[in-house]
């Protein structure tokens, strides 16, 4: 085990390193600087990210510019109904040299250190699965070979929330396989005339990238060594079994509204987004704060409302601002 005084100065120099990062992708995506922020954090904290919000917001252009200035390989997928697992996935491909056949595999988009998969809920569930083993085991199964995928992975799935003609809702199994559901916001009047001068910065800025490969693992290594008390993670454990109905002491509202709470792999995610959020923000230590918020984007997407409760016009991000003013995070 480090001495604390070194593992404090290990601590400050990711902060910063994080902060750079944060000053360049908010020069770019103008106007969100909680998004970027979250975005930094489930990165650091080894997860993945849903980004829900209309088409024309910037998601693309927010995340090609995390690849550029991590020095990070990007794809972009588009979902379609069309689309097939070994689009994904890539495939065994027969070839034949010296009057031998043999198979060799050829890697699909997933392949990639940040992918992008823009309109998810526009693949068939089929194709939603092929993510499943990437997500969760860093590695891709075709026919009787698994292959590991390139480190770090990141993937930042879109889905809009208007248009849901020819979608298919993400089962609650790919749901959670998400740290962070993010909602991108709209841009307000001082952001949105600074796009239409051109005032963002370029994506894919010449010049070095701001953390070599080497900064960042160690980034992530000492987002999940981030201290945290025992109060907040008696609170945490508190705060997941209120969202389930069935609990003792459940409030009225999830009574009647919840179908179904928060799984412990969600107290986890809150638990691992908190950390890095704590890193981002420049504590060596996490404060309720930042366990409040991640509770609040890594609970979102976990919490199943009735439908009749939806019907009546019930959220979970309602009902999870209820459950946190009440919670003991201090």
């Amino acid at each position: 085990m480090q001495p604390p005084a070194e593992l404090a100065a290990r601590l400050e120099r990711a902060s910063a390193a994080a902060a750079r990062l944060r000053e360049r992708l908010s020069a770019v995506h103008l106007g969100a600087p909680e998004l970027v922020e979250r975005l930094i954090a489930a990165l650091l904290a080894g997860g993945h990210v849903l980004l829900e919000g209309p088409p024309g917001l910037g998601k693309t252009r927010l995340l090609r510019a995390l690849a550029a200035a991590l020095d990070l390989r990007f794809q972009r997928v588009q979902g379609t109904p069309d689309l097939m697992p070994g689009d994904l996935t890539g495939g065994d491909v027969l070839e034949e040299s010296g009057g031998k056949r043999a198979f060799r595999f050829e890697p699909g988009p997933l392949f990639t250190q940040v992918l992008l998969f823009d309109e998810i809920n526009r693949a068939t569930p089929r194709t939603q699965a092929a993510l499943l083993e990437a997500m969760a085991e860093q590695q891709v199964s075709v026919g009787n070979a698994s292959h590991p995928l390139p480190q770090p992975f990141f993937v930042a799935a879109t889905q809009n929330p208007i248009e849901l003609e020819g979608t298919y809702p993400l089962p609650e199994a790919q749901l959670d396989r998400f740290l962070f559901l993010l909602r991108v916001p709209l841009p307000g009047a001082a952001a949105l005339r600074a796009l239409l001068r051109g005032e963002a910065a370029d994506p894919a800025p010449a010049g070095p990238p701001l953390l070599d490969a080497a900064t960042l693992a160690d980034a992530r290594a000492l987002a999940a060594q981030v201290p945290v008390a025992d109060s907040l993670v008696d609170a945490l454990a508190e705060l997941v079994l209120a969202t389930h109905p069935d609990a003792d002491g459940a409030p009225a509202e999830v009574r009647e509204a919840v179908a179904w709470g928060v799984s412990p792999r969600g107290g986890q995610a809150a638990l691992a987004g908190a950390r890095a959020l704590a890193l981002v923000r420049g504590r060596m230590h996490v404060a309720p704060q930042d366990l409040r918020d991640a509770a609040a984007d890594a609970f979102r997407h976990r919490l199943f409302l009735r439908y009749e409760a939806q019907a009546a016009g019930a959220s979970s991000d309602a009902i999870l601002k209820s459950l946190l003013d009440r919670a003991n995070l201090r």
